[in-house]
């Protein structure tokens, strides 16, 4: 299970947690204990933030953007097991802490990440979506934002397989492996499916079933498979609810069928295959 990375509704939940333990907080001091963290240079990312104000924290896909005072926005991406907490300052911390806030009402924000692989970087508000992975993000998965026709355009002109398809996150942001997997078997497409064969009708489907899936999913804080935690140290309560992912070889919960796992992209897929043909043609 080492192919988890927090996905929308996990980052969703810790941006929601963060409202409560960082926004309306000033910072007095920051300590970072491993540089490469920090994407700016390190003296000035401290000078730029110490005496501003966490004014609220907003998120893009997998990216949560915190908003500060002086009109400066700290992008920062979790990566695979990246998690914000507070306590009151003067704790001791472990050393996978690598960054940490203070602020001046006596509590810090730390952030841990055991794999180092989070990054932070900070930018002039307004400029954010000009950043990495932000510059060509997909629409978000809400109804208002994420529309059959986008979506039937899209993958009317793409030859690629279905899964790596929707994890490409300038096509849909937000989706990673596991809520892939459960839309997927939710629309009862092949993972393997080469996208442009899929109809206008399954594709509206899967439209409605990615933009449920992920709301369900938020409102239970997430999945945790294997570290993700939210910004008050408790783990996600969904994956009790999925309905393939992590569950090879047991029966599906549609059909019966013993259910399979495959690679797909490099990425463990798991599928059924009685409900989740490869089909041959559009039909």
């Amino acid at each position: 299970m080492s192919d988890f990375m927090p996905e929308l509704p996990e980052v969703e939940t810790v941006r929601r947690g963060l409202l409560r333990i960082a926004a309306g907080r000033q910072i007095q001091g920051i300590d970072i204990f491993y540089p490469k963290m920090i994407e700016n240079p390190v003296d000035e990312f401290k000078e730029a933030l110490v005496g501003q104000t966490i004014e609220t924290i907003d998120r893009r896909g997998k990216y949560l953007l915190f908003r500060f005072s002086n009109q400066l926005t700290m992008i920062s991406h979790l990566r695979m097991e990246g998690s914000y907490f507070n306590q009151p300052t003067g704790t001791t911390i472990d050393k996978h802490v690598h960054v940490l806030f203070h602020f001046t009402d006596g509590t810090d924000l730390g952030y841990r990440d055991t794999r180092k692989f989070g990054r932070m970087h900070l930018v002039t508000t307004g400029t954010e979506m000009n950043y990495g992975g932000l510059a060509k993000i997909g629409p978000e998965p809400t109804a208002a934002t994420l529309t059959t026709t986008y979506l039937q355009e899209i993958m009317h002109k793409s030859r690629s397989k279905i899964k790596p398809f929707l994890l490409d996150q300038s096509h849909v942001a937000g989706l990673g492996n596991i809520y892939v997997d459960e839309v997927l078997w939710e629309t009862k497409i092949n993972p393997e499916q080469p996208t442009n064969t899929i109809p206008a009708a399954k594709v509206a489907q899967l439209r409605d079933n990615i933009i449920h899936e992920l709301a369900r999913a938020t409102k239970h804080h997430g999945t945790t498979v294997h570290t993700f935690k939210n910004a008050f140290g408790d783990a996600g309560e969904f994956q009790n609810q999925l309905d393939v992912y992590g569950r090879s070889g047991e029966a599906c919960r549609r059909c019966g069928t013993k259910l399979v796992k495959i690679k797909v992209a490099q990425r463990g897929t798991t599928f059924c295959p009685h409900c989740q043909p490869l089909v041959a043609s559009d039909d």
